[in-house]
């Protein structure tokens, strides 16, 4: 009987961009990396630039493309676009800061921040959504590279939702208990394209040497001040 090979994914979240340094809803709104985004990206390149990785997969959108591309250089691999790994689109809310969201339409934020996996913003998407497009994206990629190393650049709540999905966890959740930080690195392994194993967790060791604390970019059952 021969032995199963195992397929190992690193999924990595793109730099930092100055959307994401003013709090910004910015799931469709295509900006490029900062200059910080671009340091912290070559120093996950630097990591990996060892690593043998057979092809990289990352969202159409320009900060994920300069990502994947800045953390592949050393390795001269095929770049693929997959739709299915854009970040979740926040409708009416794209663009705006967090709290301008929050004092203009405070009953759809509240609704938001309670059920973020079913419920969606006018013209947005809810959480449940992302999985169905991003799920098969990631089947398709342990599929056609059994065995091998891939690279995968996506989006924050992408990642977080990807995450709890591969692993069972109550994706309603996913704001409250998992954070993505920016160029971080993810490694799950797989038997299978439905069995996987986390190794590694929002990791930023290549460029800083402490995780930071986590503060209000998760939700306001995370922030509230406990009695």
């Amino acid at each position: 009987m021969s032995e199963q090979k195992t397929t190992r994914i690193y999924l990595v979240r793109h730099g930092a961009t100055q959307l994401s340094a003013e709090d910004r809803f910015a799931g469709a709104v295509d900006v490029h990396l900062s200059d910080e985004g671009k340091f912290q990206a070559g120093r996950l390149g630097e990591r990996l630039a060892d690593d043998s990785i057979a092809a990289v997969y990352c969202s159409p959108m320009t900060r994920t493309i300069q990502t994947a591309t800045i953390v592949t250089a050393p390795h001269k691999i095929p770049l693929f676009h997959r739709e299915g790994l854009r970040e979740i689109h926040h409708g009416h809310w794209e663009g705006m800061r967090r709290a301008d969201v929050e004092e203009q339409f405070p009953d759809e934020y509240a609704a938001w921040e309670e059920d973020p996996f079913t419920f969606a913003p006018q013209g947005g998407e809810a959480g449940v959504n992302v999985i169905a497009r991003a799920l098969p994206v990631i089947r398709e990629i342990v599929l056609e590279h059994r065995g091998q190393n891939v690279l995968v650049v996506s989006h924050k709540a992408t990642l977080r939702l990807l995450i709890s999905s591969l692993l069972g966890f109550d994706a309603r959740g996913y704001r409250d208990r998992l954070d993505q930080s920016p160029a971080c690195l993810n490694v799950l392994d797989f038997k299978d394209p439905v069995r996987a194993r986390l190794m590694l967790f929002n990791d930023v060791s290549h460029y800083i040497d402490q995780p930071k604390r986590s503060g209000n970019h998760l939700s306001k059952w995370w922030d509230a001040e406990q009695t």
